[in-house]
């Protein structure tokens, strides 16, 4: 996988917490950069350590999948990419919103929107055990990703909460299921 690609991995990864930033955002009267940092380097850490996981869940099946691998990696990329279209058509129901209780400012309840968000990076880490890829590399890139994305959605909240947020989470939907079938064409066409 290329520098490219894990670019738009990356950005693909960090939208669905994008758009949760951007509803934080939205309930902050005035947001301040240092909270907006504070909240993006919490999504941005958990979003880092998740593809790691994925990645140590992965590597220790690949050997036995070795000749499928790239099935895997398209089968979870395009179901992902498909669920995240899916979610971005969905509208939002603010009484089982987890950011509802953010509203209190409460750090548990951003934390577990965090790793909400973050299932999906956990998910491309397996996919990735199958690629050679510096996990790492990639776990940094999507992490760094993540926190500014967050940082910017959650200061941008106020001004774009109701157009942006969905969008962005079908552009990364897409961008997924593009990755996956670039993965299936390399392995079967090359």
């Amino acid at each position: 996988m290329n520098i490219v690609t894990l670019s738009v991995l990356s950005l693909a990864m960090s939208t669905d917490a994008f758009a949760a930033s951007i509803t934080k955002g939205s309930t902050l009267k005035s947001p301040r950069v240092l909270s907006a940092i504070k909240l993006g380097l919490i999504f941005g850490c958990i979003e880092a350590i998740a593809p790691v996981i994925g990645w140590l869940i992965g590597s220790a099946g690949a050997e036995y999948v070795e000749a499928y691998d790239h099935w895997i990696a398209f089968v979870l990329l395009v179901g992902l990419g498909v669920h995240m279209l899916l979610e971005s058509r969905k509208e939002d129901d603010d009484e089982d919103d987890t950011l509802t209780a953010t509203n209190k400012r409460s750090l548990m309840a951003t934390l577990l929107t965090a790793v909400g968000t973050s299932i999906d990076a956990m998910t491309v880490g397996i996919s990735l055990a199958f690629m050679k890829v510096n996990i790492y590399l990639a776990a940094a890139m999507i992490g760094l990703a993540t926190t500014v994305m967050v940082t910017i959605g959650s200061l941008l909240g106020n001004v774009i909460s109701g157009w942006v947020g969905k969008k962005a989470e079908a552009i990364g939907g897409i961008a997924l299921v593009l990755i996956g079938c670039g993965i299936l064409y390399s392995h079967t066409m090359a």
